[in-house]
């Protein structure tokens, strides 16, 4: 990557939607409080909000396949609100296979010493700042990595 993006990611959720921002794959992205949704649609205000005040110029956004790399009906929902948030801020949007995200964030919450009350610890907002180093470690970035 030759210049710094500011890029916000997201892990998409039905109740809560994981965010993290970062413009420099050499550091660690910035965790954020998840944003509310009903049924999988933020709270556009909210959204609206962290795009202006992180300047974003792109997004990534976690697609979570079934583990044998089928699509889910949650991947078929995390890629709508992709596209959603791409017409919506006329910004790139980057997809990333996020199988075992959560798991990982999960782990790496617990690890550091957190509690089991993963509502309450934000770790939406750990498995976003993992789907945005996926992202950094890939080495070819595309618009679309999705076969649907």
């Amino acid at each position: 990557m030759d210049k710094p993006i500011n890029l916000l990611s997201f892990d998409f959720g039905t109740k809560r939607i994981g965010a993290a921002f970062a413009s420099n794959p050499n550091t660690q992205p910035i965790v954020m409080a998840p944003i509310s949704a009903k049924d999988g649609i933020p709270n556009w205000q909210i959204l609206d909000a962290l795009v202006n005040e992180w300047h974003a110029q792109a997004f990534v956004v976690g697609i979570p396949y079934n583990m044998d790399g089928s699509i889910s009906e949650m991947a078929i929902r995390a890629r709508k609100f992709a596209n959603r948030i791409s017409a919506r801020f006329d910004c790139p949007c980057y997809l990333v296979d996020e199988r075992l995200s959560t798991q990982a964030a999960k782990q790496e919450h617990l690890q550091s010493g957190g509690g089991t009350d993963w509502k309450k610890h934000g770790v939406d907002g750990i498995a976003a700042a993992l789907i945005l180093q996926s992202w950094f470690s890939e080495t070819e970035h595309r618009l679309s990595t999705v076969p649907f």
